[in-house]
């Protein structure tokens, strides 16, 4: 039984790294209640690891007053309060954000942690409304894999469907909740953040709109940009396009182009040797491979590793006998990009001419697929 998850980012899933010449102030002011004397409230850029941009000790009455500057589109910053208390600003410029804060993680003595309200922006208070939907779920989460966990020691699989399907309504009740918003949101950062509630694989028509949206309204923002751009190439790579050509190295540094593999049908296989959930379905897709591979089915196989001797290790370690290419560039590997992948593992399964037929099957619905276009010759 796996384990059930509400797969969302903590702040926001584009990239906020923007170069641009136009900037605009933005204040935050607020009070924390639970402070050390002393204390200091710091502004921090939203990436990893953090950097602070500015810093302020805490007046009287623990209060406090913090000016910034943001580009042009608008970025996300982090906020860290007293103990180390974080939470996500969206700012856009000309805002002033006032924010309310305990300045504690988490009580060592009653083990409550600590809250924090932001107010002061439509930005903020969408953001608000979609990170209750989060916590929510996260908290209806944490309940059902307790129940997951007691079902699946009484051997009860009834009962584990039965919280599959609580889960899988309520994940798309969440989903109805979000994308009925976004019209209001209009093209904010809001409706950025929004689309990590979203899967983009069985959801393109929600990204494309608001692609369309930011490039009708707001085309200048980095944002609508780098969204635009995802939106593009992940409509290159959509059920009944043709696979784009990849040409990186084997193991060996020689060239290995996706096209010598054409006439067979292939599994493109993004994965890392550092990804759990790309070593547990290896055996599967081992499996797989020995089963058709005489019918005419390949593997390629595309690594986000950086460092080569971990990939061809896990390649010997999970018995991975077919096409391997990476150029160890991590997240930034160009085939990555241009296949829009934002997570591994992740698939593509291109007929015998290189077109795609479908995307993201793993498991007992790879080998369905495979089993139906053998045995149809599609």
């Amino acid at each position: 039984m796996k384990n059930l998850f509400f797969n969302v980012a903590s702040l926001i899933a584009f990239s906020l790294t923007v170069n641009a010449q136009s900037t605009k102030s933005f204040t935050v002011t607020g009070k924390v209640n639970k402070a050390t004397p002393g204390s200091y409230v710091y502004l921090e850029t939203n990436s990893q690891p953090t950097h602070k941009l500015d810093s302020t000790k805490l007046a009287a009455g623990n209060t406090f007053t913090i000016n910034g500057k943001v580009a042009d589109g608008g970025e996300v910053f982090v906020l860290n309060v007293g103990g180390g208390q974080k939470m996500a600003l969206l700012v856009e410029g000309g805002e002033t954000l006032n924010v309310v804060a305990d300045g504690y993680r988490m009580d060592a003595k009653t083990g409550q942690t600590g809250q924090a309200t932001v107010t002061g922006s439509k930005n903020m208070e969408y953001y608000n409304k979609l990170n209750t939907l989060r916590t929510d779920m996260e908290t209806k989460v944490a309940v059902w894999n307790k129940q997951v966990a007691a079902a699946t020691e009484k051997k009860d699989n009834k009962r584990i469907s039965q919280i599959e399907q609580e889960y899988q309504v309520a994940e798309q009740d969440v989903v109805n909740k979000v994308k009925a918003m976004l019209p209001e949101m209009g093209t904010s950062l809001a409706s950025l953040f929004a689309l990590n509630f979203i899967n983009i694989d069985t959801d393109f028509a929600t990204y494309e709109s608001l692609a369309q949206r930011f490039e009708k309204e707001n085309p200048s923002s980095p944002h609508a940009k780098s969204l635009i751009g995802r939106v593009a190439r992940i409509k290159g790579v959509s059920v009944g396009a043709p696979a784009p050509e990849i040409a990186l190295n084997d193991t060996t540094g020689t060239p290995i182009p996706l096209s010598s593999l054409r006439g067979k049908y292939v599994l493109i296989d993004f994965w890392a040797s550092w990804c759990g959930p790309c070593r547990a379905e290896n055996p599967n897709v081992v499996r797989m491979y020995n089963k058709f591979k005489d019918k005419g089915f390949a593997i390629y196989s595309v690594s986000l590793d950086q460092a080569k001797a971990n990939w061809t290790k896990a390649i010997r370690n999970d018995n991975l006998t077919w096409t391997h290419v990476s150029d160890l560039k991590f997240w930034q590997s160009a085939a990555a990009q241009q296949y829009g992948v934002q997570a591994i593992p992740a698939t593509f399964l291109l007929d015998k001419d290189g077109k795609i037929i479908a995307k993201n099957l793993r498991g007992d619905a790879l080998e369905q697929k495979l089993e139906e276009i053998m045995k149809g010759g599609q």
